[in-house]
């Protein structure tokens, strides 16, 4: 659902090329893996592991309190990667973080909800 809404409906709707691949920035990023010709806002990773972090919060935090914070800084340590390594703006990741935040809350509810008819 993240890759979908992500990859598929905004970024070709916004269309930003990647800061690795901005010709203004080329003298300032150091180009740590392959660049990709896709575009840039937003971070479809930022949202993917964002959206499985909170799906995996909502559904096994009762159970295993630890899942909250290991959850949250994997999401994290992901989306900060990805600006690391020269392949996204800040606010790709922020933005991709937000939409993937929504996303597990969504389907962490629809689950507990749908529970008792699985």
């Amino acid at each position: 659902m993240g890759d979908l809404i992500a990859s598929r409906l905004i970024k070709p709707f916004i269309g930003r090329i990647r800061p690795c691949n901005d010709f203004q920035l080329s003298n300032y990023i150091i180009h740590r893996v392959h660049c990709g010709s896709g575009y840039s806002f937003p971070s479809a990773h930022a949202t993917n592991h964002f959206a499985i972090a909170i799906f995996l919060i909502l559904v096994f935090y009762s159970r295993w309190k630890p899942i909250l914070p290991l959850g949250l800084a994997w999401a994290f340590i992901i989306s900060l990667s990805q600006v690391y390594v020269g392949v996204h703006y800040p606010i790709d990741t922020i933005v991709g973080a937000a939409l993937g935040t929504a996303i597990g809350m969504f389907t962490g509810t629809l689950y507990h909800k749908l529970q008792p008819y699985i």
